[in-house]
Parts: C-alpha cells; sequence; structure tokens
C-alpha cells in the first residue's frame, strides 16, 4: 500500500477521489466545512446529524462540488443510530473509506451545580459516539481507511468560562483515539485526531469568544476552510504514515504563555 501512495504525484496523495467519507455533525459549523472540503477532494460524503432539515443544504454543498450526498438521520448518543448510519453508507455506496467523529455538544455550567445527567449527556456525544461510529466503521473498512476524531484544544488548556464536561470528553477522545489506532493498525485503519481551536460555530459561547483576543497568537478566529484542510490531510493517504496522534489547528493559542 505505501509504495502505492508513494508512486503518486505529490498533489494527488491529498486527494479523495471515489472514497466515501462519513460526517457526523454535519448540520452546522464545522461540519459542513468538512463535508464541503472532502466533497472538493473528490469523495462522496455520508452526513449524518440529528437536524434533518439542515442535513438537506450540507449535500447540497456536497452535489454542488460534482461528488454525491447522502443524508442520514441519526442520533449519535444511540448505539443503534450509529449502526444504522454505517449501514445507509454502505447500502447506497459499498464501502467506507474515511469516518470524521465530529458531532459534539458543550456545557458552561460551574462543576458545584453541573448535573450527573448534563456532564454524561455531553460525554455521551462527545465520547462514547466516536467508540461506537469508529467501531461500527472499522468493521466495514478496508486497508487504507482513516478515522479522524474532533477533539479540541481544550482537551489541554482551559479558559475563564467553566467546561466540566466538554473538556473531559475532547481529553477522552484523545485517549480513545491512541488506543483505537494501536489496536487497529495490523487492520491498515489509521485513527488520528483532529485539535481544532476556536472557529465560528454554535459551540463558540459569545463568553468565550470574548475572552480569546489575549490567548490567540494570530489574534483572530479561524476560518472554517482552514480547519477542513487539516482533517483532508488526515483522511487523505497524504497522512498515511501518521496514526495515533493530534494535529492541532488552533491559530496558536496553545503555544501562548504571556
Amino acid at each position: 500500500m505505501t509504495s502505492t501512495v508513494l508512486d503518486r504525484p505529490l498533489t494527488d496523495r491529498f486527494r479523495l477521489d471515489d472514497r466515501v467519507v462519513v460526517i457526523t455533525g454535519a448540520s452546522s459549523g464545522l461540519g459542513v466545512a468538512y463535508a464541503q472540503a472532502c466533497a472538493g477532494a473528490g469523495a462522496d460524503v455520508v452526513v449524518a446529524a440529528r437536524r434533518t432539515d439542515r442535513l438537506a443544504s450540507t449535500v447540497d454543498l456536497v452535489r454542488s462540488a460534482g461528488r454525491e450526498g447522502l443524508a442520514v438521520a441519526a442520533d449519535v448518543s444511540r448505539e443503534a443510530d450509529c449502526d444504522a448510519v454505517i449501514a445507509a453508507a454502505m447500502e447506497r455506496f459499498g464501502k467506507v473509506d474515511v469516518l470524521v467523529n465530529n458531532a459534539g455538544i458543550g456545557d458552561t455550567e460551574p462543576a458545584s451545580s453541573l448535573s450527573l445527567e448534563t456532564f454524561q449527556g455531553v460525554l455521551d456525544v462527545n465520547l462514547t459516539a466516536c467508540f461506537l461510529m469508529a467501531r461500527a466503521s472499522a468493521a466495514v473498512m478496508a486497508p487504507g481507511s482513516s478515522i479522524v476524531n474532533v477533539s479540541s484544544v481544550m482537551a489541554d488548556t482551559t479558559l475563564q468560562v467553566p467546561t466540566t464536561a466538554y473538556c473531559a470528553s475532547k481529553a477522552g477522545v484523545l485517549g480513545l483515539t491512541r488506543s483505537l489506532a494501536r489496536q487497529w493498525a495490523a487492520e491498515g485503519i489509521r485513527v488520528n485526531a483532529l485539535q481544532p481551536g476556536f472557529f465560528p460555530s454554535e459551540l463558540v459561547d459569545p463568553k468565550i469568544a470574548g475572552l480569546l483576543g489575549s490567548r490567540l497568537v494570530m489574534g483572530r478566529l479561524g476560518l472554517p476552510e482552514e480547519v477542513a484542510s487539516a482533517l483532508v490531510f488526515l483522511a487523505s493517504d497524504a497522512s498515511s504514515y501518521v496514526t495515533g496522534t493530534e494535529l492541532v489547528v488552533d491559530g496558536g493559542m496553545s503555544v501562548r504563555c504571556d
């Protein structure tokens, strides 16, 4: 597999031509940018989320790039729904080459008053769903496939806004990524984590955005396209020797110490 990859021109290794990419949480925000970028790189895209009306718009973007799109209604905190997403992808396209575990929710309540129900709910979507989707995908993936778990810089740092469950879940995604990479390397499946900083999305609370000025070396929020290009790298053969690690795309937030 490696020799075949290296025999291709460098720019071609970043392509996803005729591959099938499954993306969760693709009804808004970065999930939409990921779907559009993967389609632009040549992939057919299966998008999953609870809000099916918004998924239709994402599919339209995929089709406008000349690729096929499929929308699947799913609550990824439910095991049956995760299995159903992969089953739908297999029925429509006959394979799954890339999984992007992007679905996520947040919390901003102090830990002292955070309910167990809320804490567990965030973990169910942000962490447990990554495991469920990865397990279902790995069962049908061929060697050379890629799983990208979307974590966050908040797995490694904090702000002045309490994000107890979110930080815990995103740190858990990093541990899950390393373990799955080790277990599935023999199957030819790479597993990596993408750690975005702050980009315009529903998860970026205005209170958090207001605290970012002194933390971002580049002095601005990122653009969705800037993290989507990193996603394509991890999904493609350009990263054929990369597994079990995390790629941080945060405008320098994690290195700011003054």
